[in-house]
């Protein structure tokens, strides 16, 4: 052991046994990095240098060895060996994580012991990983696997890193978020949720309607300043669609969630508040989709008995429909947010965007709403009317394996920002070209028809609503025979869309948005840029500890 210098903790320095060999072991306690290295390679190899940091760390145990595993060459005819064994991350291909393991033994229990020491006092210093969580289990989403896949796969790696958990299996519609406002959230360091997107929204929903319940916050006031939630949600993907956590992660992976919830990331998510009529309808942190998303969730509803496969049929059904809708859109340009929708920097771990996005001031609340805009002068809104195919409102790029750069490939999950995406009515042809676009590399919005723009908060009125307030059926007796016989080629039964709020539906068609930086956290850290990389640990984030 090296001696301390400056009265900083000691560098650990040992030559321990790895299988049949010495290997030079390290622990860097001001740099939390535990490294370790062949000193002598076999002829022909590299030697190299493997590093996990403190943080990417997920267990260290006593282990028992066989003495027969090291009974060969130098290590013969010695005395019983004491061994250690240290669960880590470790990065597989395409984002995803897998949980390895390295075993050290010496003949001296001291040694041993004074490493396992050393290991698990360091993992202390982790504060910001869970020790008790509230999982929710929905059983009958996606393939109805979730149950499985918690008990087989994540459930074992919680305990390994000594994490205690209260499950909750969901017996219907609303059970967790319904539940989040009896039981005491805040004796738990998270909230993880094992389903997919419709179970992490009910999640979602139940815990931010909690905060505010607590304190004092109406949420039916859409001018109301949202208090921020603490307490991280973990989402362990067992859905028909992970969206929220492919966009967040990089992966729908079990494994891959499950330890970032254990090493204890944290990544700020923006969440946008969903109001009509001063009444809160829904919160939203992926798609907000009129028209063209709005018509496949609606027509994939009626058709649940195909199970995945009707977003398919819904949407190729939908997409031969080709209805468009007039209206008349309002919002309030993000001017002090960096950066654009079409400057190409994506959103990465360590968002620089994103980080700096948290320290603008917050617009001022007393002009919220287009009617001050004449008489205060204190925002200004941009007003948009015309006929639309898709209005669509994303949070984050809502990338997912059909769409690898989904619907705004530059949308940052925590700038505090919408990106507003508009599809003008087009030939069906040239909407075809817009759609195929989310697949590819071409850039999806240059196309004349189409327009996108960073809000802070938006408005829709369907133009069927814009001069009454009576009902929509009302206003189609009376408005809408006349808008047929001008338009022939148009749907007679579809006045107006439906909103699709992250996979559920919003049947009011006028709404205000106003989007909330930061409001709620994820046990992520968003997608990794060099992930992709077989390493034990990326280098370049060794360099920078070093």
């Amino acid at each position: 052991m090296e001696q301390p210098a400056g009265g900083r903790r000691p560098r650990l320095v040992s030559s321990l046994a790895l299988g049949q060999r010495a290997w030079e072991v390290t622990l860097e306690w001001e740099r939390g990095l535990l490294s370790w290295r062949d000193p002598q390679p076999p002829r022909g190899r590299d030697g190299g240098n493997c590093f996990v940091p403190a943080s990417e760390i997920i267990a260290v145990e006593e282990t028992e060895i066989d003495e027969k595993q090291c009974s060969s060459g130098k290590w013969q005819k010695m005395a019983k060996p004491h061994a250690f064994t240290v669960y880590y991350v470790k990065r597989a291909q395409k984002h995803r994580w897998r949980c390895s393991e390295v075993t050290f033994w010496c003949v001296d229990e001291q040694l041993c012991n004074q490493w396992i020491q050393a290991l698990k006092e360091l993992l202390e210093l982790q504060k910001s990983r869970p020790k008790q969580l509230l999982v929710y289990i929905n059983p009958y989403g996606g393939k109805q696997q979730g149950k499985r896949i918690y008990e087989q796969k994540v459930a074992p790696l919680f305990s390994l890193a000594s994490i205690s958990t209260d499950v909750i299996i969901t017996e219907h519609a609303n059970h967790a978020k319904d539940n989040l406002f009896e039981v005491n959230v805040y004796k738990y360091d998270g909230i993880v949720c094992v389903g997919g997107d419709g179970m992490f929204s009910e999640v979602m929903h139940g815990l931010i309607g909690r905060i505010q319940k607590d304190s004092g916050i109406d949420q039916n006031n859409p001018k109301a300043p949202l208090v921020q939630c603490n307490i991280r949600i973990g989402i362990i993907p067992a859905g028909s669609t992970d969206c929220i956590c492919y966009a967040t992660v990089g992966v729908t992976d079990p494994v891959t969630s499950a330890l970032h919830i254990i090493v204890g990331d944290s990544q700020p998510l923006d969440v946008s508040s969903i109001h009509h009529n001063n009444t809160f309808l829904k919160y939203s942190v992926s798609l907000l989709g009129y028209g063209f998303y709005g018509d496949i969730l609606k027509d994939s509803e009626k058709k649940r008995w195909m199970g995945t496969i009707r977003y398919d049929f819904s949407g190729f059904k939908t997409f031969l429909s080709h209805h468009y809708y007039e209206g008349t859109v309002s919002f309030l340009p993000a001017k002090h947010t960096l950066g654009s929708p079409r400057d190409k920097k994506r959103c990465r771990t360590g968002c620089y965007i994103c980080r700096q996005s948290k320290q603008q001031p917050e617009e001022p609340q007393k002009n919220y709403g287009l009617e001050h805009n004449e008489d205060e002068g204190g925002e200004d809104w941009k007003v948009i009317k015309g006929k639309f195919l898709a209005i669509n409102a994303v949070n984050m790029s809502c990338a997912c394996p059909r769409s690898p750069k989904g619907l705004s490939p530059a949308a940052h999950l925590a700038d505090g920002s919408i990106d507003l995406i508009l599809v003008r009515k087009c030939s069906r042809f040239n909407f075809l070209r817009y759609l195929i676009r989310h697949t590819n590399q071409d850039d999806q919005f240059d196309f004349t028809f189409v327009e996108v723009y960073r809000v802070k908060k938006f408005q829709f009125t369907s133009k069927h609503l814009e001069d009454s307030d009576t009902d929509v059926k009302d206003v189609g007796k009376k408005r809408f025979g006349q808008f047929c016989r001008d338009h022939p080629a148009c749907c007679c039964n579809l006045s107006n869309s439906i909103w699709n709020c992250d996979g559920e539906t919003l049947d009011s068609s006028t709404i205000e948005v106003r989007v909330h930086c930061q409001l709620m956290k994820l046990f992520a850290r968003g997608i990794e840029e060099n992930s992709n990389d077989e390493a034990i640990y990326n280098q370049s984030t060794v360099e920078q500890l070093l």
